[in-house]
């Protein structure tokens, strides 16, 4: 059975109870968008929730900092309400065709791998350490899904611009996987190298 030791460190503090209505929020985000059909207010009112759970995610993390809050506890909330909200949104969003399904395969697959990856990383008592690409990946993945809510009534060439959008999103996701492919191999060499000597 596993046991979750609570210490003063993983008491809730704001950015966790940010997480949490960020994962709240997505349930409520997913039924909208799936209501577009039936009231044509229900996609600019998802939109509208998507937008407040993408500024609580910065918000909660500089809050964090700034208040000196960062925990285990509140790092897991984080990550997992990142992961919900995107995958989520983009599930919704495919159901309704605003998103190609291969798109939001590939952005979905690359949450998987990493998570694989900290995850045996972890478990041999070692981190992987974050990169500046996980940011903008986050940033260009919430870019392209706002847009994709409110998607603009002319198409730009053959695209629209949240396509556009999704397309980039797709490949800075790919290349931030790429980075921690390559954090992940650093450290399993490092592992190697102190075991051997």
């Amino acid at each position: 059975m596993i046991r979750w030791r609570t210490t003063a460190e993983d008491s809730i503090t704001i950015p966790d109870w940010l997480a949490v209505t960020r994962v709240l929020l997505v349930p409520v985000i997913m039924v909208l968008t799936r209501s577009s059909d039936r009231f044509d207010w229900a996609l600019g009112t998802a939109a509208v929730l998507f937008t407040v759970a993408a500024v609580t995610d910065f918000l909660d993390g500089w809050l964090a900092r700034r208040m000196g809050t960062t925990s285990t506890l509140g790092a897991f909330l984080d990550t997992t309400a990142d992961k919900l909200l995107v995958t989520g949104s983009l599930f919704a969003l495919v159901s309704i065709d605003r998103v190609s399904i291969w798109a939001a395969l590939i952005i979905v697959m690359r949450e998987f791998i990493v998570m694989a990856l900290r995850g045996l990383v972890a478990l041999g008592g070692g981190t992987v350490p974050p990169s500046v690409w996980g940011k903008v990946k986050a940033t260009a993945q919430f870019v392209a899904i706002g847009l994709s809510f409110v998607r603009l009534a002319d198409p730009w060439g053959p695209l629209y611009l949240d396509q556009w959008a999704m397309w980039l999103a797709v490949i800075i996701t790919i290349t931030s996987a790429w980075q921690y492919v390559g954090g992940f191999w650093e450290t399993v060499k490092s592992s190697r190298a102190t075991a051997s000597t």
